[in-house]
């Protein structure tokens, strides 16, 4: 397997889970689905190489072009690490594997948001969304216009005296 930056050779390495290292050169990992999720925490993974890659300097070239996938070559998706909010991953959305560039992973051990903060930063970037306080106003109104009209339309139905007066 390829490095989706430099095109290098990655090698596997033991984190307490087989993971791809590109140990020769820019140091990127790349984890297959659901591995990520078994080492984003601090004092997750074991053994020497995980302990190398988190003194690994943080690198990541925010200009870069799309990467590929290195396990089945469809563009990757970058987007926020879901328990950082500092740290872009690359995402691929066919088989699920994620890319971090040189000292991500230490950074979103160091930055890990507990399911309270993710929450709370979620609930931040709603609020700060223009027009979403209107359009919550304006959807409990409407809610409320409904019920509404389905209690008054509940009088008039037949079945309902029907049943009223049997």
């Amino acid at each position: 397997m390829n490095c989706p930056v430099c095109v290098q050779a990655m090698v596997q390495e033991n984190f307490g889970i087989e993971v791809y290292v590109c140990e020769s050169s820019c140091k990127g990992i790349f984890f297959d689905h659901s591995e990520l999720q078994m080492l984003d925490k601090a004092g997750e993974g074991m053994g020497p190489a995980i302990e190398a890659a988190l003194l690994s300097p943080r690198h990541n070239d925010a200009n870069r072009a799309q990467l590929k996938c290195p396990r089945c070559s469809i563009p990757m998706h970058a987007h926020r690490f879901n328990r950082d909010e500092e740290v872009n991953v690359d995402e691929c959305y066919g088989c699920g594997g994620f890319f971090l560039d040189a000292g991500e992973l230490k950074e979103i051990r160091d930055h890990y948001m507990s399911d309270a903060d993710v929450q709370a930063y979620t609930d931040k970037l709603v609020a700060a969304t223009p027009g979403y306080a209107e359009g919550m106003e304006q959807m409990e109104k409407e809610q409320k216009h409904i019920l509404a009209i389905k209690n008054f339309t509940k009088i008039l139905t037949t079945n309902y005296w029907k049943k009223k007066f049997q």
